[in-house]
């Protein structure tokens, strides 16, 4: 019996000829990341250990990512002590503000994720990087300190669903909506502690920026990890952000004889952008369901490591383009990491966004967790391009969000209410 990719990658960094899904391995690490909020955490317990030093300076990544700039005191001592802890130990990968940004962007985007590694972080989006072929997933700031002081972890090979994607997409639907439509199939814990491999021609034919957001929200599924083939998407992506590391790769693809837990096939040929209601990435309806629902808003983010790419900005300003923020709606949009600002900058979609009457923020995931920079009040809704719409998500429990692409999200903050790019 032959094995998936996920059980290959884990098979190699355990030092073993083949694992089996239920099979528990200790793994060595090639990335480990922490943030503002999980790295203080994991730092005070990397002193508990009583190591001196962390395993390998260059293979740890710290981001100052959530609360910053700095929203507040408690979120300043935060961000102090990873900063201090970095200096300290030349962590060579440390990304303080005005120069990293959300981290499962930026990671990615500074080439220190290659097929065939295993990455893990102290966030559960970490699974975000799978789109490039490697084990990517999240753990807690205990684990993390573990890992930060001998270099291993220790994995259950978990089982692996096969998602396979067939049909042509029409215009303005994007890879959220093919994860949320799964999302809303499988539902909230139909993968739970599995891989989802992602494949077909559907998935062959999209860019990095939707591959990123679908193996984003397999963890939304309850998934242990999201991952996508390697092929010459990937390629082109890896030759732009890490030129000279082509050697490392380590490119691994499945058995045609691996065993898989399901085989799920899906036609995208009728699939329209889809909208997520509260308090569930599976509670789902078309845009056609929603705008018979008439939902207005109160505000609109875009932004988030889900939909804050380049590519994501340049089909919100398509849209609004010429066009006006409703009077009752606050727009708030945040490039997911400093670059994708300049970038940003530089082609004129900042410029568009202000000119509709966006407010836009340098790099931050505040919004998203209801952390600032767009916490909701009681009763208002939003449409978010983010990932998660739990209760009291994004502000207090008694408001509302609504998970969207950013078409949707750009047409919804015109209109004042959840609205197809069409209408605008």
């Amino acid at each position: 019996m032959g094995m998936t990719m996920t059980e290959k990658i884990l098979a190699a960094h355990a030092g073993e000829r083949k694992v089996e899904a239920g099979q528990i391995v200790m793994a060595k690490v090639d990335l480990c990341m922490g943030n503002d909020v999980t790295a203080p955490l994991a730092i005070r317990e990397f002193r508990k250990i009583g190591v001196e030093k962390v395993f390998d300076k260059d293979k740890i990544a710290f981001v100052a990512s959530h609360y910053v700039p700095n929203k507040d005191i408690k979120a300043a001592e935060q961000a102090k002590l990873m900063r201090q802890f970095a200096v300290e130990q030349g962590i060579k990968h440390y990304y303080e503000v005005g120069r990293g940004g959300v981290e499962h962007v930026l990671l990615p985007d500074r080439g220190l994720i290659l097929p065939g590694m295993l990455y893990v972080g102290a966030d559960s989006h970490t699974c975000t990087a799978g789109a490039l072929a490697c084990f990517a997933t999240g753990i807690g700031s205990t684990d993390l300190a573990a890992v930060m002081a001998t270099g291993e972890i220790w994995l259950r090979v978990p089982e692996t669903i096969k998602l396979v994607y067939y049909g042509n997409l029409n215009e303005w639907v994007m890879g959220k909506d093919i994860i949320l439509a799964t999302i809303g199939r499988i539902g909230v814990s139909g993968a739970s502690y599995k891989a989802m491999e992602f494949t077909g021609p559907v998935i062959e034919r999209l860019g990095m920026s939707d591959r990123f957001t679908i193996t984003n929200m397999a963890v939304e599924a309850g998934a242990k990890n999201g991952i996508i083939a390697f092929d010459e998407v990937t390629a082109e992506f890896l030759r732009m952000v890490a030129p000279t590391r082509e050697k490392e790769w380590q490119v691994v693809y499945s058995d045609e004889d691996a065993q898989y837990a399901q085989v799920i096939e899906f036609d995208c040929s009728q699939l329209e952008p889809v909208v997520a209601y509260p308090h569930l990435p599976s509670n789902v309806r078309t845009i056609s369901e929603a705008i018979k629902d008439n939902i207005t808003i109160d505000q609109v983010f875009i932004g988030s490591c889900t939909n804050g790419r380049i590519e994501d900005l340049r089909v919100a300003a398509r849209v609004i383009k010429g066009k006006k923020v409703h009077p009752r709606v606050r727009m708030i949009v945040i490039p997911a990491t400093h670059d994708v600002w300049l970038k940003a900058l530089r082609e004129g979609l900042l410029e568009i966004f202000a000119d509709a009457g966006a407010v836009i923020s340098t790099e931050t995931c505040g919004p998203c967790l209801g952390g600032h920079m767009g916490v909701l009040a009681s009763g208002e809704r939003c449409v978010s391009t983010s990932n998660r719409n739990f209760v009291g998500r994004m502000g207090d429990p008694a408001s509302e969000v609504f998970l969207a692409n950013p078409a949707v999200a750009a047409a919804s903050a015109i209109l004042g209410r959840i609205a197809h790019p069409d209408e605008v």
